[in-house]
């Protein structure tokens, strides 16, 4: 395994498990410690992982989200758990945004299976490839510039589409939120669409599991209380729960394993 490959594979890792020790990526790479503490050392030059005792864990200021395909593979069943919960709010002859990402593809998923007539807005290319099959389904894609790593479209181009509709609900994706900065992201081509979502539809819903809370990038989206709704799973700590009840939104929990 190349250099790049090997602290690609590691800075996933810690997307899934927050932390790992420097053993343990040893045996995984079947590499040396002086490797692995190398890798880690570079990582934390790009401000990707911060280095503590025994291994390292991911920075909470997001540099850069994983690519699509590698998102794909992380806690896939709380995604279509949150999936579920979000079709819920669909109602026929409605126009729906899905924001690009995994979690909304298993929105798209449920909602495809319902057979209800609805207009989608995306950015998504995956989204927008698999609901073409679906007769019962208006598509509309943003287009714009691309971002391959995410197989999605960003910047000025899209959010000027989206600005020109009216959307009754909006499922917004994010790898980053927390209370004190609010739903952010590490790219400044997915800010300007999602602002111009928020700016556009009626009812505004962050889907977004419990390990992507606690991380931040930077720029800035949005405040939580500019927030409809969330939908998350079960997994958030206990005085998280109690900041989110203060703000005036409804949180929604899929009832999961821990992830």
């Amino acid at each position: 395994m190349l250099p790049d490959e090997r602290r690609t594979f590691i800075y996933s890792y810690l997307h899934q498990h927050a932390h790992a020790a420097i053993n343990e990526l040893v045996k995984l790479l079947d590499v040396s410690h002086m490797t692995i503490r190398r890798d880690l050392k570079e990582m934390e030059d790009e401000g990707k992982v911060t280095l503590i005792s025994g291994g390292a864990k991911l920075n909470a200021s997001l540099i850069q989200e994983l690519p699509y395909v590698e998102k794909a593979l992380l806690h896939h069943k709380v995604k279509r758990d949150i999936g579920i919960i979000a079709e819920r709010f669909v109602e026929s002859g409605k126009v729906i945004y899905l924001d690009a990402g995994t979690t909304t593809y298993e929105i798209a998923r449920c909602v495809a299976k319902k057979l209800k007539k609805v207009a989608i807005v995306t950015n998504d290319f995956t989204i927008a490839d698999f609901l073409m099959t679906m007769p019962h389904i208006d598509i509309y894609h943003t287009g714009g510039q691309i971002d391959i790593r995410n197989r999605s479209c960003v910047g000025h181009s899209a959010a000027q589409f989206i600005r020109e509709h009216n959307i009754d609900v909006a499922f917004i994706s994010s790898s980053s939120w927390d209370i004190e900065h609010g739903v952010s992201t590490p790219d400044e081509g997915k800010m300007l669409v999602k602002k111009a979502v928020l700016a556009s539809s009626r009812r505004n819903v962050l889907v977004s599991d419990s390990s992507k809370y606690g991380k931040y990038g930077m720029f800035h989206i949005c405040h939580l209380d500019q927030l409809d709704d969330i939908i998350c799973d079960d997994q958030l700590p206990a005085d998280v729960l109690k900041n989110l009840a203060a703000i005036d939104l409804r949180l929604h929990q899929a009832q999961t394993d821990k992830i």
